[in-house]
């Protein structure tokens, strides 16, 4: 099926990996991908500010060089068992292209940082079919490192309406 990308950079369908570099990361011993060309920078964890009445996943907001930015905690956001920050957790920030056009930084917890790696077209695959009640379009796709899989993340489609919210609110 051929994708179809309109003027938000959202795809009118599920979107598609496509090759290229992307950042690798570890959560839940899992392993994850960014396109490379959607993350700022990498920093390590720092006092965030909670914000009220926000969804769980939203860990509060930092300060990063006099710019309000909005963290998400995938652990959270993913269902998966908690567990204490380390020294190899971090904030992956992000450039987010929001339905309304505009873009925003947003920074999402990790826990940790893998590589970069360049994926060619027969390194990926689709994203996989496990039923019709399984929401799958924060997944662009699966890359294969020898016997390894990364889900490859849609960057623009990781944060929910509620989430977009307090984007909104803080920014």
């Amino acid at each position: 099926m051929e994708q179809v990308h309109t003027s938000t950079g959202h795809a009118s369908g599920p979107a598609e990996a496509r090759p290229g570099k992307y950042l690798t990361y570890r959560l839940g011993g899992e392993q994850y991908g960014l396109e490379i060309m959607k993350v700022q920078e990498i920093i390590g964890l720092m006092p965030m500010t909670r914000v009220p009445r926000t969804p769980e996943c939203v860990r509060g907001v930092i300060n990063l060089r006099g710019k309000v930015i909005p963290i998400v905690d995938l652990r959270v956001k993913f269902g998966l068992e908690q567990c204490e920050d380390t020294r190899k957790t971090c904030i992956v920030v992000m450039q987010v292209l929001l339905p309304d056009h505009t873009t925003v930084s947003l920074g999402v917890v990790v826990d940790e940082v893998a590589e970069v790696v360049e994926f060619a077209a027969d390194q990926l695959q689709p994203q996989p079919s496990v039923g019709a009640r399984v929401d799958l379009n924060i997944i662009l796709g699966i890359g294969r490192i020898g016997e390894r899989i990364v889900m490859l993340l849609d960057a623009d489609r990781l944060v929910t309406a509620d989430e977009i919210s307090v984007v909104d609110a803080v920014t």
